[in-house]
């Protein structure tokens, strides 16, 4: 559960700062940044409950890597007057999703709780 709460705080905040910084992410309010950013941290909590153990570091943060491309490429074509996405763009959300998401990965396994989400 501790996974959860992190990503629903961390994911929205990088969506948001991708939209500041990046011309290529272009969400019409914040609230469709954090939207977005909620809908990353839910799919990735699933993908991490589904795929993460010991072991499986790495493919479970390529399964988060290219599931945060997807989303968020694919919210410029669900929100089309609210968003504007490049596939470029969805690549720098992708990579910090990817970053956050391995270093979330490594603490799991760390502490353990990579195995009590499988169960």
């Amino acid at each position: 559960m501790d996974g959860l709460l992190v990503k629903l705080l961390v994911s929205p905040i990088l969506v948001v700062l991708a939209d500041a910084l990046f011309p290529e992410v272009d969400y019409s309010t914040l609230y469709y940044s954090i939207g977005v950013g909620f809908v990353l941290a839910l799919a990735g909590y699933w993908l991490e409950r589904r795929i993460l153990r010991p072991g499986t570091l790495w493919m479970s943060t390529a399964g988060d890597f290219i599931l945060g491309f997807v989303i968020v490429y694919a919210s410029a074509f669900l929100l089309p007057a609210a968003a504007r996405v490049t596939p470029i763009g969805a690549g720098f959300v992708a990579i910090f999703f990817g970053v956050a998401e391995y270093l979330q990965h490594r603490w799991l396994i760390r502490t353990g709780r990579a195995t009590e989400a499988t169960e």
